[in-house]
């Protein structure tokens, strides 16, 4: 294949990946083969929508070099390692999947992948063992779970997944396949193990809070109570928008005014905005996930890489509204019981990164939780990520 078709393949699998919502923003790489001995990838830190060929990036398989003035992926070595592996791959797509994510959580993979998923993925699903992003140990990880697997697909322990097959076609559907399977295992599990009967992971996440709260009546939030916000810095003005009627109401960050009904509401977002005056946009995250997570009143810990990176390395939940400022000091997000999460960025793509990623990392830990208590990310690690990540890759994002 030429070099040329090649890059245009790979520009064309990232739109379509977030188009379908298995990659988002800058999260997870594709890379395609050109030959026995390079394959072209995605560029470091730069959005899917919008990428030329000019920033995909050809790379040597056995020594990783490359020349030009945009990086590769830091990920780069992991796709290297599936090509040396399976000379018949053509196509390599790592994603940071939901339901895949949960999965990486766990001791163990998938063993006895079934029906129509056997013939597409394989008939099992290993994890790699942990490394940060973009080190040799993560890439070793892959390495040794390619060489175990007879599958298309791998888990990264508590990173993401890998999928490959001959073709953008075949990885595109190794991908969703393992979307559907891992959480089909997931609601199973839960079936069988705890008597959870979900036939979505929405529902199931409602339902494990309850079960581990030992509560008899489901939480629901209200969803007029749900506002997004942003702030205008030089006036003083927030305004506040209601997604599910449409209805704004707006207050002063000096006093604490409203034009509306909603004060404890309006109130929580006005409390980051004066605790953290680099957040100007605030995503009220009402997703049933993220209340059920809410619901458990305990401090998150990060079991996935992004969340550690994008949120933060610890999100604290609040029932006291006074208490929301101290709990957002060097964070992203805090989480109201029993009302979900605020999520919060400079711009308003940083605020939605934080939105889909606390959804994610709901999601993982009840799903987790089925198999007995998970274990975080070492708070070291996960510190170095965040960062690293602060200093590097969000600004690169907001290019």
């Amino acid at each position: 294949m030429d070099v040329l078709t090649a890059k245009k393949l790979v520009i064309e699998a990232g739109e379509k990946l977030v188009e379908t919502g298995l990659i988002a923003r800058t999260w997870g790489n594709v890379s395609c083969r050109v030959d026995d001995k390079t394959f072209v990838i995605t560029p470091s830190g730069k959005p899917y929508i919008g990428l030329t060929p000019d920033d995909i990036v050809e790379v040597a398989i056995e020594t990783l070099e490359w020349s030009g003035d945009i990086k590769p992926s830091s990920e780069k070595g992991v796709h290297a390692e599936v090509y040396k592996e399976y000379p018949e791959a053509g196509f390599v797509i790592h994603t940071h999947q939901k339901a895949a994510s949960i999965v990486s959580a766990l001791k163990e993979g998938i063993d006895n992948v079934a029906g129509e998923a056997k013939n597409i993925i394989g008939d099992k699903i290993f994890i790699g063992s942990y490394g940060l992003p973009g080190t040799k140990k993560l890439k070793k990880g892959v390495s040794a779970a390619l060489k175990m697997s007879p599958s298309k697909a791998v888990v990264m322990a508590h990173h993401g997944a890998v999928c490959f097959g001959k073709d953008l076609d075949e990885a595109f559907e190794v991908a969703s396949s393992l979307e559907k399977v891992c959480a089909e295992y997931i609601l199973e599990s839960a079936k069988s193990k705890l008597g959870i009967n979900s036939d979505n992971l929405g529902d199931f996440c409602l339902k494990m809070a309850n079960k581990i709260i030992k509560s008899e009546k489901t939480v629901e939030i209200d969803k007029s109570m749900l506002y997004n916000s942003s702030i205008d810095r030089e006036s003083g003005k927030i305004t506040l928008k209601n997604e599910s009627d449409g209805s704004e109401i707006s207050m002063n960050l000096s006093d604490g005014t409203t034009d509306g009904a909603v004060e404890a509401t309006a109130n929580a977002h006005r409390e980051v905005y004066i605790a953290r005056p680099d957040f100007n946009y605030i995503i009220h995250n009402g997703e049933k996930e993220t209340v059920a997570a809410s619901s458990l009143g305990k401090t998150m810990k990060p079991l996935l890489d992004d969340f550690a990176q994008i949120c933060g390395t610890r999100i604290k939940t609040v029932s006291d509204y006074d208490k929301i400022g101290k709990a957002i000091k060097g964070k992203n997000a805090v989480l109201l019981k029993d009302q979900g999460a605020l999520c919060c960025g400079a711009v308003e793509g940083d605020a939605e990164a934080v939105d889909m990623i606390m959804s994610k990392a709901s999601v993982t830990l009840l799903g987790s939780k089925v198999f007995g208590e998970p274990k975080a990310i070492n708070p070291v690690e996960a510190l170095l990520m965040r960062v690293i990540y602060l200093k590097k890759y969000s600004k690169q994002a907001e290019k």
